[in-house]
C-alpha cells in the first residue's frame, strides 16, 4: 500500500522517485494522480514529502485534480535554453528536468525511474542529466522494485475499483453467453450470426469491446476468446476468422480495465457450447478439481509460490506433466497459478519465484488463481480464473461471481 512505501524507500536507501510520461495508461503515474488526463508530466516524489507534477500550463488544471503539488513547465523557458544548446532537444531536455530537480533541492543522492514513454529519448535525457547532475545515481528496477512492492497490496478504494470492474467484467461475460446460447447453429454445428453466415471469434471480439466500451471500460491489452487447438496454447487470443463451434473447448479470458488505464480486472471461463466430448470434459473435471482444492487451501500469510508447487503437485496426481517437470512444457499445466492484479494486469504477488516479503499472500494482496491444462495436439485446452482478495480478517473473498459451467446449453439447438 502507499503506506508501506516511505519504509520500502528508506530500507532499499533511495531518495526520489522519478515518474514520466503520461498520466493514462501509466500504472507507476497512476498509482499517485488517479485517473487524469495529463499527456505529457514528470512526477517527482521525494523520500518524506508529498509527490509533485511538473506539466504544461494547457493540462495544470487536470494535473491539479490529482492533488498533487503542481508546477508549470513554462517558468523553464525551454525555447531560450534549446538556443543556448545550439538546438539540441536531448540536451535541452536535460537542462530542464535539472532546473526541476534543483527546484525540489535534488542536486544529490538516488533516483529511481519510471513510467512509460519512448525509451530512446529518456535514456538520451539520463545520460546527459548525469554529467549536469553528478552527485545523482540514476537507478533502473526489476521487477522487484520499491513500486511494485508497495502495489502488491491494496487498500479498500483500490479494492472498490476493481471489484467495479469485476463486475463490469461478468456482466459482458454473461451477454456474451446470451449471444453464442441465442445463435442459430446450421448441420455442420457451426453458430450463424444475424445475417445468416458463420458467426466468426472477430465479431465476438468486436461485441466484447462494444459492451465494454458501454460500461466505461477498456481492453487495451486485448481478449483471449480461443477455441479448439487454439484453446491449447495458453496465450493464443483466437484467429478472428474462426467460425464458433459447438462442441469444442472455448477459452474466454477477459482482462479489461478502467478507461484511460485505471484497474484492471482478470477472469477466464471455459465453454463447450451444446455438449462436451469425453475428453474435453475429463481435462475440465481435472482443473475444476485443482481449482477447488486450491481454492480451498488459499491461506493469508503463506508464500504464493506454495501454491504453485501445490498446483503442480495436484495435477501431476492426475496423470498431467507440468511446469516444474519440464521448464520447456507445451502440453499439460504449462503457467504458474496466477499472479498479482491491480494497475497492471500482471504484477506482485509473483506466483512463479521465491525470496521476497512482497509475493506472500498478505492482508490486502489482489491475485488471480487460474489453474489450467493445454493439450494443442488434441484440439483443446481449459483454463479457470477468478480474481482474489485476501481480506484483513484473512478470508479470501472471490472479487466477481459467475457460474463455472462448462456445457452451455444451446436455445436453438438439440443433439
Amino acid at each position: 500500500m502507499k503506506s508501506d512505501l516511505e519504509r520500502i524507500l528508506e530500507r532499499e536507501n533511495i531518495d526520489v522517485v522519478w515518474i514520466v510520461g503520461a498520466a493514462t495508461h501509466n500504472p507507476a503515474m497512476t498509482y499517485f494522480t488517479g485517473n487524469v488526463h495529463v499527456s505529457q508530466a514528470d512526477l517527482i516524489l521525494r523520500r518524506g514529502k508529498q509527490p509533485v507534477i511538473f506539466c504544461n500550463s494547457m493540462e495544470r488544471e487536470e494535473a491539479a485534480a490529482s492533488g498533487c503539488e503542481v508546477i508549470v513547465t513554462a517558468k523553464y523557458q525551454f525555447q531560450k535554453v534549446l538556443k543556448e544548446s545550439g538546438g539540441d532537444l536531448l540536451l535541452t531536455s536535460a537542462k530542464v528536468h535539472k532546473m526541476m530537480f534543483e527546484e525540489l533541492g535534488i542536486t544529490s543522492g538516488r533516483v529511481a525511474i519510471y513510467g512509460k514513454k519512448e525509451v530512446g529519448v529518456v535514456f538520451g535525457v539520463i545520460k546527459e542529466l548525469e554529467k549536469l547532475l553528478p552527485g545523482v545515481q540514476f537507478l533502473g528496477e526489476s521487477q522487484d522494485s520499491v513500486l511494485l512492492e508497495a502495489r502488491a497490496t491494496k487498500d479498500r478504494e483500490e479494492i472498490e475499483h476493481i471489484r467495479k470492474m469485476g463486475r463490469i467484467t461478468t456482466e459482458v461475460v454473461g451477454k456474451t453467453a446470451a449471444l453464442l446460447q441465442n445463435s442459430q447453429v446450421n448441420q455442420d454445428e457451426i453458430l450463424l450470426n444475424a445475417a445468416g453466415a458463420p458467426l466468426t471469434v472477430g465479431e465476438v471480439k468486436n461485441l466484447i469491446n462494444l459492451w465494454l466500451a458501454e460500461r466505461g471500460a477498456e481492453n487495451p491489452e486485448g481478449t483471449i476468446f480461443a477455441i479448439g487447438r487454439d484453446a491449447g496454447v495458453p496465450h493464443n487470443t483466437g484467429n478472428p476468422d474462426d467460425p464458433i463451434r459447438l462442441g469444442r473447448t472455448i477459452i474466454y479470458d477477459i482482462f479489461p480495465c478502467e478507461t484511460g488505464g485505471g484497474y484492471f480486472f482478470d477472469f477466464t471461463r471455459t465453454w463447450c457450447l451444446g455438449y462436451a466430448p469425453e475428453a474435453e470434459a475429463k481435462v475440465y473435471a481435472d482443473v475444476k478439481y485443482v481449482y477447488d482444492t486450491i481454492m480451498g487451501e488459499l491461506e493469508m500469510g503463506q508464500e504464493a509460490p506454495f501454491f504453485q508447487d501445490r498446483t503442480c503437485e495436484l495435477f501431476e496426481e492426475r496423470g498431467h506433466p507440468t511446469i516444474r517437470q519440464n521448464s520447456q512444457l507445451e502440453s499439460g499445466y504449462v503457467h504458474s497459478l496466477g499472479h498479482g492484479l491491480g494497475l497492471d494486469v500482471h504484477e506482485r504477488p509473483w506466483f512463479s519465484k521465491r525470496g521476497r516479503q512482497a509475493d506472500r499472500l498478505a492482508a490486502g494482496s489482489v491475485v488471480t488463481i487460474e489453474p489450467g491444462l493445454y493439450y494443442p495436439e488434441k484440439g483443446l485446452g481449459c483454463r479457470l480464473e477468478d480474481t482474489v482478495w485476501v481480506r484483513p480478517d484473512g478470508e479470501m473473498e472471490i472479487l466477481a461471481d459467475y457460474p463455472y459451467d462448462l456445457v452451455l446449453p444451446m436455445k436453438n439447438w438439440h443433439k
